[in-house]
């Protein structure tokens, strides 16, 4: 299968600088599933800037 590289970055709000899995989502879900995070693009702009992509932090800032 082909990565959409360039596509899926229009869509990436990873802000973490160096990144290398930056817009190949499939690296990046498996990285942050080891270390159990979300990626980026769960969570909003704002939340994505405090670099905190616990699944924790991640229903906190979606509760109603």
């Amino acid at each position: 299968m082909e990565c959409n590289k360039e596509t899926n970055l229009q869509n990436c709000n990873c802000t973490y600088p160096g990144c290398p899995r930056k817009g190949i989502c499939c690296e990046c879900i498996t990285y942050h599933r080891k270390a159990n995070q979300l990626p980026a693009c769960f969570f909003s702009s704002e939340a994505e800037k405090t670099f905190d992509r616990s699944v924790e932090n991640f229903i906190e800032g979606n509760k109603q």
